[in-house]
C-alpha cells in the first residue's frame, strides 16, 4: 500500500521510537527524508543516520538521541500536509519555543532549517516543527 505521507510517516516512526527507548528506527529510503535528517543531525536532534540494503527496498536507520535518559526530541510534528501545504517567505518564517525549538523548511536552496533559511534569505514550505 502507497503511503499518502512518507514524511509524516518517518517523523512518526522517530516519536514513537523515542516514546519506546529504542536505540535506533528503521524508515524506509528517500532523498526528502535524507535531506530531513540531515537537518535534525546538524541541530542535534539525532545522533546520525546510515542507509540499510535489507531486502528489495532501501531503508534509512535513524539513531536516536537521548540526555539523561530523556529524549532529544520533545515534540515534533508535521506542518504541512499532503490536504493543506503550508508556505512562508523568509521574513515570515514560524519561530519555535521563542527560538528553542526549528523549524524545518524545503527552500529552492535545498532542505534547512529556519535559522539557515533566514540567513541565506529564503523561504519556502514548512515541513515539520521540532523542539
Amino acid at each position: 500500500m502507497a503511503l499518502t505521507d512518507p514524511l509524516g510517516d518517518m517523523l512518526t516512526r522517530i516519536r514513537n521510537g523515542q516514546q519506546a527507548k529504542k536505540d535506533s528506527v528503521l524508515s524506509p529510503a528517500s532523498k526528502l527524508r535524507a535531506r530531513v535528517l540531515e537537518v535534525l543531525q546538524r541541530e542535534g536532534y539525532i545522533r546520525g543516520y546510515s542507509d540499510e540494503a535489507t531486502g528489495a527496498h532501501p531503508q534509512l536507520r535513524i539513531e536516536l538521541k537521548y540526555f539523561e535518559g530523556e529524549p532529544a526530541i520533545k515534540h515534533i510534528a508535521r506542518v504541512s500536509k499532503p490536504g493543506r501545504r503550508v508556505y512562508s517567505g523568509s521574513k515570515e518564517l514560524p519561530i519555535v519555543r521563542n527560538g528553542l525549538g526549528i523549524t524545518i523548511v524545503s527552500t529552492p536552496r535545498g532542505v534547512l532549517s529556519d535559522a539557515e533559511a533566514r540567513t541565506q534569505n529564503v523561504g519556502g514550505e514548512v515541513l515539520a516543527e521540532v523542539f
